[in-house]
């Protein structure tokens, strides 16, 4: 099991990426093996970052290119497990369509194509979660706990009944404000914060626990969307939570 960083949350804050090994010696000392993805630019930018990931002792997931077709093949040579589905389709059904396409294409380079659930996408729900994952029988599933519970779901009962779909877990919290806010709005609803610090009911020990029991053993990346101070101190708290918790 190893224990990453989805640093979106982190670009927000510092404005970019800007010395990125700088950055993976900071998340090393706080107890991360990793981040989700390097981001590329060429090929040469994606052979050095790995390369010099390696030397630093860190690792990553997945590799995102400039474009979903560069990043398949960019992720299939750098020996990474899977891709985000990257497809266009806004309704549901041009969706699931479009997946399944991408899922044969990355079925001939060896990796995956995983869904990550999302407020505002067309898997945002937790029906649309699970129609997602029957339609689309060879997807794999990012699960996101905070996004699923955000739009009223169940991330523990995803992660029980579909353990064996999820190919990496992105864990946070999440301070629901605005109840009322429709979820076309999601964005007022609320913001996300450092595990344990939300009020929603996230139990995300209990849904880690409960992938691996169903047999679950990819990354798990801790992820603040927006930081409310600085990112190193929130992912330090999220990391000892997790300690804490067994992990």
């Amino acid at each position: 099991m190893k224990f990453g960083v989805a640093d979106y949350g982190m670009n927000v804050w510092y404005g970019g990426d800007f010395d990125v090994e700088g950055r993976w010696r900071s998340l090393k000392d706080i107890g991360y093996d990793g981040i989700e993805r390097i981001y590329a630019a060429t090929e040469c930018d994606a052979i050095y970052q790995a390369a010099a990931m390696r030397k630093v002792g860190f690792d990553c997931a997945t590799v995102l290119g400039p474009n979903p077709g560069v990043s398949i093949k960019w992720t299939a040579a750098l020996g990474k497990p899977y891709v985000w589905a990257a497809v266009k389709g806004r309704d549901f059904d041009t969706y699931c369509r479009q997946v399944n396409h991408m899922v044969e294409c990355c079925k001939r380079y060896g990796i995956a194509a995983a869904v990550h659930n999302h407020m505002g996408s067309p898997v945002e729900t937790q029906q649309q979660v699970e129609e997602f994952l029957k339609r689309c029988p060879e997807a794999q599933l990012v699960l996101d706990t905070a996004h699923l519970a955000g739009a009223d779901g169940d991330p523990l009962a995803i992660a029980r009944k579909y353990a064996g779909r999820i190919i990496s877990l992105h864990l946070k919290d999440y301070i629901l404000s605005n109840p009322d806010a429709p979820m076309t709005e999601w964005q007022k609803r609320g913001r996300f914060c450092e595990l344990g610090a939300g009020n929603v009911g996230i139990d995300n020990l209990a849904v880690l626990k409960a992938a691996i029991d169903g047999g679950f053993d990819g990354w798990t990346f801790v992820e603040h969307d927006h930081h409310q101070q600085d990112p190193l101190k929130d992912l330090a708290i999220s990391r000892e939570y997790l300690r804490k918790g067994g992990f």
